[in-house]
């Protein structure tokens, strides 16, 4: 007879074995006092160093207020899918605010940024019939996971390598429809997609691009509208995808394309139209911030100057980290158990919250503390850091740069 708890508890034993088992640390935010916060499983204030929330707009008075009004106005709950519950005002004009960021004719709204890329890339491949599909090797699971269930033929082309690229597109039939499908800023090392040329391949080879730009959108551009506003690139960009919880502050996820592309995945996606709309609330939230961020260039100037702060500091200490372009600083541990032992005593003796980013999230011997700096951390923040840092990286013995 099958012994299914011993299934369940092997395939956790396997995980601990590993290193690889997670451990979720219970937080509580304070409007006001972000990046501090109050760690219940250790029963202590923290400072969050980690959060994905990267310019602090989820404790913007104009985000609040928002959210305030809209669960007021039209109380908690969107009342069930786009399709039978109706579209709700918020989430109607929500889509027109990241229409505009964009510079695209329509968007939609998703409950999050992994439907609408799961949903998103499954449909394309369905509708066009025979196409095959071009995946940058450092693509989100979320996008692997929508290709992989397209059922198209997929290639998969070195990391921001457009020569590989064009060489797999090269041997492609040229009647066949083709998606090409990357990432602006890739949120594990902070690098970028040279935007520019891959388009140019696309436009060469016939094909369309997905661009997902979620760890860019707020962050980049005159308005905040990613990577591809900031190089006058957007409107040659097929569909961009997005996300409203990081950044932006909220949740949900959305893309922006032309009208009948739009119309596609709104009556083809099983991921949209099955699923649950937006809560008004949550709807009104994200335009105000998207909104703010459009006129309001303070929050991401300050961000990057607390990003190249921080980077300055730890080349004084000699701890290894990538030394990207952007606002992600992955300080590089290279073992599994190291990186979860590092963290733990920066949490518990230091009172400093930096989550470890162990296989599969990044290849094994890659680990990493994944830093995020933010407008609100200070100076006396980032000393308190990078000295403990410095310290836990001689107590574990973790190997620093010359």
């Amino acid at each position: 007879m099958p012994d299914y708890q011993k299934y369940f508890s092997d395939a956790i034993d396997r995980l601990k074995a590993e290193g690889r088992y997670r451990v979720f640390t219970e937080i509580e935010r304070h409007v006001g006092q972000f990046p501090n916060a109050r760690d219940h499983t250790r029963d202590k204030d923290i400072t969050i160093w980690c959060s994905n929330d990267y310019l602090g707009m989820g404790q913007h008075p104009d985000v609040i207020g928002a959210m305030e009004e809209a669960a007021r106005n039209s109380g908690a709950g969107a009342g069930g899918t786009r399709n039978i519950g109706g579209n709700n005002h918020e989430v109607i004009k929500l889509e027109e605010e990241i229409a505009n960021l964009h510079g695209k004719e329509k968007a939609l709204a998703f409950v999050c940024g992994y439907v609408a890329n799961e949903a998103t890339l499954s449909t394309l491949a369905a509708i066009m019939p025979d196409t095959i599909t071009f995946s940058d090797q450092m693509n989100h699971a979320s996008m692997i996971s929508g290709i992989k269930a397209g059922r198209s033929e997929k290639h998969i082309f070195r990391h921001n390598d457009v020569e590989h690229l064009e060489e797999l597109l090269k041997q492609a039939d040229p009647a066949r429809p083709k998606l090409i499908a990357f990432e602006s800023v890739y949120s594990m090392d902070g690098d970028i997609a040279p935007i520019e040329k891959i388009c140019d391949l696309a436009d060469k080879y016939n094909a369309i691009t997905y661009l997902d730009e979620v760890h860019a959108v707020g962050m980049y551009g005159p308005r905040g509208g990613g990577i591809a506003e900031r190089d006058g690139v957007a409107h040659r960009v097929t569909i961009i995808q997005g996300t409203l919880a990081k950044a932006f502050g909220v949740i949900g996820g959305y893309i922006a394309a032309d009208a009948t592309l739009i119309d596609v995945i709104r009556s083809y996606a099983p991921g949209f139209i099955f699923t649950t709309a937006l809560p008004p609330s949550i709807a009104a939230a994200a335009k105000a911030s998207i909104a703010h961020l459009k006129k309001s260039s303070i929050e991401r100037e300050k961000q990057q100057d607390r990003a190249e702060r921080l980077k300055s500091m730890l080349r004084q200490c000699n701890v290894p980290f990538i030394d990207s372009e952007t606002h992600i600083v992955p300080v590089m541990v290279g073992d599994a158990d190291l990186c979860r032992q590092a963290s733990e005593i920066l949490s518990d003796e230091y009172g400093i919250y930096v989550q470890y980013i162990n296989f599969p999230t990044v290849p094994r011997g890659t680990e990493r503390l994944r830093i995020t700096p933010g407008p609100f951390h200070t100076d006396e923040m980032m000393e308190k850091l990078v000295e403990a840092l410095c310290t836990v990286f001689d107590r574990l013995k973790i190997r620093k740069v010359a």
